[in-house]
């Protein structure tokens, strides 16, 4: 499995499909998915076109965006239903909040599409791609709706694999895959060239995704200026950044433990992560490094992997202090079961100290506190990494 992983997540008909799971769950008779429908505004607001359509009534030749008036006058029959943004938003939030136990590495791109980084998940997993396909199974028992995800090492592969064969489908497209899979493609499907940009390529002559990959690069930007570079890069499958934020130097660290035993123990669960924290806030340290986002990540006796994350007002590198967030975090998670694996991760790391005023904050004690962690810090670093602890926090 390569290094870098990307999904991109996209409900398939988002609008629709929310509309008729709605529908079924007020007691609805049908589903709208299976008749001629679309989701479309007021018309007599002056708002009368069609925001989405299902597959039925795309047999007819409706398409987004066109007018009601329109749309109707292809299909008499045309059932008409309106959009419940409220609805849309909560359905959105709760699909997000869905994805998060498999990674806290989410980039959102519209209310029904993410990027999600599995880089740093891939000791959790056995198979990204197996379990790529077992989120898509299981977002349609939890929820009702299908979603496409496309795999690769970059976002721009990444989207363009979500947006081949539809729906409930998964895709890759690697690196060795673009030839076959991407390039036999029209230029109109390649991430982000508009129609405009689209008829200019067919003006002069390169029709597939295969053909303007092949053109000199030169050529391109005299055509479309820096866009011509930006194009050329993503029909070779070369994306901006090969990842999302998550990768970036400094952005996340983490570290986990695989029993000989399964653990269902909570103060033995709680004694191995303060231990972890320990490793990973003298790394912190180290680096001159704060966190502000902590998570725990799970592996039961069974193979589930989850994970469970917080953010934190202000960012930290102190091991007391993350401990005790941690115990907060493992209570609110953990599910009793008998665990196979536990480990701790950190992300949104900065070399940024921010410093949190408060009438309550004995700067002093803290500063005092700085003080022992780094002495501790330089006595295990010089005698052992476990020489001193302190006993508070390994003591539970």
């Amino acid at each position: 499995m390569e290094k870098n992983i990307i999904f991109h997540i996209d409900i398939n008909n988002a609008f629709l499909s929310w509309t008729a799971v709605k529908l079924l769950n007020e007691g609805y008779k049908e589903d709208i998915r299976t008749i001629p429908s679309i989701i479309g505004g007021d018309e007599e607001k002056r708002k009368g076109i069609v925001l989405a359509k299902s597959p039925v009534a795309k047999t007819y030749g409706i398409k987004t965006a066109e007018t009601i008036y329109s749309a109707k006058k292809k299909c008499p029959k045309l059932q008409i239903f309106p959009p419940d943004m409220k609805y849309y938003s909560s359905t959105s939030k709760k699909f997000f909040k869905y994805l998060e136990k498999y990674t806290p590495d989410i980039e959102k791109l519209s209310i029904d599409e993410c990027f999600m980084d599995m880089s740093n998940s891939t000791y959790l997993y056995d198979d990204l791609i197996l379990l790529a396909y077992a989120i898509k199974d299981d977002v349609y028992k939890k929820f009702g709706f299908t979603v496409n995800i496309g795999i690769s090492t970059s976002r721009v592969c990444a989207k363009m694999a979500s947006d081949m064969e539809k729906p409930n489908k998964v895709h890759t497209l690697f690196l060795n895959e673009i030839k076959n899979k991407m390039w036999p493609l029209s230029v109109d499907e390649l991430y982000m060239v508009g129609r405009h940009s689209a008829k200019k390529l067919h003006d002069i002559g390169i029709h597939t995704i295969g053909e303007l990959a092949q053109t000199d690069e030169k050529t391109l930007i005299k055509i479309f200026n820096k866009y011509g570079t930006t194009m050329w890069n993503y029909a070779n499958g070369i994306s901006d950044d090969l990842s999302t934020k998550s990768v970036k130097k400094n952005k996340c660290i983490s570290t986990s433990e695989t029993f000989s035993t399964d653990i269902g123990e909570k103060n033995k669960l709680i004694q191995i992560l303060f231990q972890q924290v320990d490793t990973l806030c003298k790394e912190l340290r180290k680096k001159k490094l704060y966190t502000n986002t902590i998570a725990i990540t799970y592996k039961t006796a069974d193979f589930i992997s989850y994970s469970k994350q917080m953010t934190i007002f202000t960012v930290t590198n102190s091991t007391e202090e993350i401990c005790k967030y941690i115990v907060n975090l493992l209570e609110a998670s953990w599910n009793d079961e008998l665990l196979r694996s536990i480990g701790v991760r950190f992300s949104n790391l900065t070399n940024k100290k921010q410093k949190q005023i408060s009438i309550f904050n004995d700067e002093k004690q803290e500063e005092q506190s700085t003080i022992v962690q780094d002495t501790m810090d330089k006595i295990n670093d010089k005698y052992g990494a476990s020489v001193i602890r302190q006993a508070n926090l390994f003591t539970k």
